[in-house]
């Protein structure tokens, strides 16, 4: 198992798809809760047409967990040391949910580093639109305090999975989800807190794609609303989906991804 150790942190990366050709780079970032072992039905597919690196971000998956607050520009100095570490100069990247703002982030401080990028429900700001989602933000902070993150997976499952054939997917998010650590969750939900790069967006210069389902946490009117600010964008919206578009509807995602890519490579 591949891991580096990038400012006293120990972290888990894998490398996909053939590395002695000269195909592009493209980078997979997960997100809160998550892992490099979620982005399965994205590997396979991608793989075939670029060099995949996956990683798992600080508190989750395989890399250390320290326990202490974590920010986006944390996880986004930790992915940028690595890359240093691995020698990768340039590449594509894409983001799920939280990694989704790690990419915007990304994107953002180190231009240099991405060629297009690919955001996949998620947003350049964390925002409590109405007094419920500022609720269900903190009734999920109680819920990991008070019963840790069985009781907390099994909820998100069942919201992510509701449909009787999506049973196999329920079981699996509940299983991965328990092995997360409580407090490292917790740390890492505190990274949400004020993040806000919106006002800055106008100043991406690489090709953006924004997928985003149309049953996601935030609407598609948001999507669409901050998509206007970002110069070279194409927004891509994927039916009867829910959050995990990267699970629910994973072929039309790819789909998405390879195509836009591929149209894109020669831009930078």
């Amino acid at each position: 198992m591949p891991f580096e150790s990038v400012d006293n942190l120990r972290m888990y990366y894998a490398q996909e798809g053939d590395w002695h050709s000269s195909q592009d780079t493209l980078l997979l970032i997960h997100g809160l809760g998550s892992s490099s072992q979620d982005w399965e039905y994205q590997i396979p597919a991608l793989s075939k047409h670029f060099k995949v690196l996956t990683l798992d971000l600080r508190g989750h998956g395989q890399t250390d967990k320290p326990n202490m607050p974590y920010s986006i520009l944390a996880f986004t100095q930790d992915i940028v040391l690595l890359l240093q570490a691995l020698k990768l100069e340039t590449m594509h990247v894409v983001g799920h949910s939280m990694g989704g703002m790690i990419a915007f982030q990304l994107a953002l401080d180190h231009p240099a580093l991405v060629k297009t990028l690919t955001i996949i429900n998620s947003a350049p700001q964390v925002a409590f639109p109405s007094f419920r989602t500022r609720f269900n933000f903190y009734l999920r902070t109680l819920s990991v305090k008070w019963f840790g993150m069985k009781k907390l997976s099994a909820n998100l499952a069942n919201a992510l999975f509701p449909k009787p054939e999506q049973s196999a997917w329920r079981e699996t998010f509940i299983e991965r989800w328990c092995q997360n650590d409580p407090q490292a969750y917790l740390n890492s939900l505190q990274a949400f807190q004020h993040w806000d790069v919106l006002a800055r967006i106008h100043s991406l210069n690489c090709p953006t794609l924004i997928i985003t389902g149309d049953e996601d946490y935030t609407p598609v009117a948001y999507k669409q609303f901050y998509s206007q600010f970002i110069k070279n964008v194409h927004l891509v919206v994927i039916q009867d989906s829910r959050h995990l578009t990267i699970i629910d509807q994973a072929p039309s995602c790819n789909q998405a991804i390879i195509e836009f890519i591929l149209k894109n490579e020669g831009t930078r």
